[in-house]
């Protein structure tokens, strides 16, 4: 008799777990962390260990984290024209062009060469701060580029990509990767704000649909969309200019359709960092003239050891060739984001 009781009750406990789990997301909030650093804390590039603490708690339970005002406006704003300007000229390639699931969602990297390259921007110390709280000292940056909500062309209608995430392969169960948004501009749900599917990083590739490698992989499978709804629906927040996200990779979202009055294109840069121990090889490629900037921003302390925070692999090519190539990339399901055997 011992053996029907021990087996009725592991079933009753694993139920009254699975409730526990259901209930405690539905408590959770649909909304994200969003961090105020002081302006000490953005002046010195370093959050404070509480405010370290809530945005590392946060992206262990929701795979997401705002922090807000951490990159000045004037340096986005010069950026923000050229891409935008990139934006159209890629858009005008149509079917042709690297777009995410449709026409709406242009992939674009921004111009490689030292005029744009901002360490503020790409070489934030807080973000990077953040990633190597996460995923381990000296986390390796090893994809920079972009995605544009674009405003549909005259007599097209805006559309919404499906619910996928970044990771459709076979993936770890841990953090490995965060990518680091920032948008050019304001986001709201008007020009395309994300949608996002708080705390389903934590799902495993079967959720997904579709091979890498196919313009729509990665894609989440209607069941567990429904599933998933029930318990924790997603969100479409606002984030103010000046923001960083930092997303885990695995986390479910959908780039929404741009219906600004206005017909703005919303530009959001999407940097990753890989812990250090990830085995992925891809590589940046910046212009030469790039190099001494990274350079500066990386020997923060001045004492000439490059990268102690932040290992960037990259190649480093002619400002004539980086120019001449910079708009020929990829599409975002192209990149190959697992690692080597």
């Amino acid at each position: 008799m011992l053996a029907p009781l021990r087996s009725r009750a592991t079933a009753s406990l694993s139920k009254r777990r699975a409730c526990a789990s259901i209930a405690q997301a539905r408590r959770l909030s649909s909304t994200p962390t969003v961090i105020n650093p002081s302006k000490p804390e953005t002046a010195g590039g370093a959050l404070e260990s509480r405010n370290l603490e809530k945005v590392v708690s946060a992206i262990h339970r929701d795979g997401l984290v705002v922090v807000e005002d951490v990159v000045p406006h004037d340096i986005l704003d010069h950026l923000n024209k050229k891409m935008v300007e990139d934006a159209r000229t890629l858009q005008a390639r149509g079917e042709d062009g690297p777009f995410n699931y449709n026409l709406g969602n242009l992939q674009l990297d921004a111009p490689p060469v030292a005029e744009y390259f901002n360490p503020a921007i790409f070489a934030n110390p807080i973000a990077t701060q953040i990633t190597s709280a996460v995923l381990g000292p000296r986390p390796k940056w090893t994809f920079c580029s972009a995605n544009a909500a674009m405003p549909p062309l005259p007599g097209a209608s805006p559309s919404r990509q499906p619910v996928h995430s970044d990771a459709d392969f076979q993936h770890l169960d841990h953090p490995f990767a965060l990518v680091i948004n920032i948008p050019l501009i304001a986001m709201t749900a008007e020009n395309g704000a994300t949608e996002l599917w708080l705390g389903t990083h934590r799902g495993g590739a079967d959720a997904q649909e579709g091979a890498h490698g196919e313009r729509a992989s990665g894609r989440i499978r209607a069941e567990r969309l429904a599933a998933r709804r029930a318990e924790r629906p997603p969100c479409q927040p606002g984030v103010r200019k000046g923001s960083i996200v930092v997303r885990d990779l695995r986390l479910w979202h959908a780039g929404m359709p741009n219906a600004s009055a206005a017909g703005e294109v919303r530009v959001m840069l999407a940097m990753i960092h890989f812990a250090p121990w990830y085995r992925n090889p891809m590589r940046l490629q910046f212009a030469e003239d790039v190099r001494p900037v990274l350079e500066a921003a990386l020997d923060r302390d001045g004492d000439g050891r490059l990268g102690r925070q932040l290992e960037v692999p990259a190649d480093w090519v002619s400002r004539e060739e980086a120019l001449a190539t910079y708009l020929n990339r990829g599409f975002g399901n192209s990149y190959d984001f697992n690692q080597t055997p």
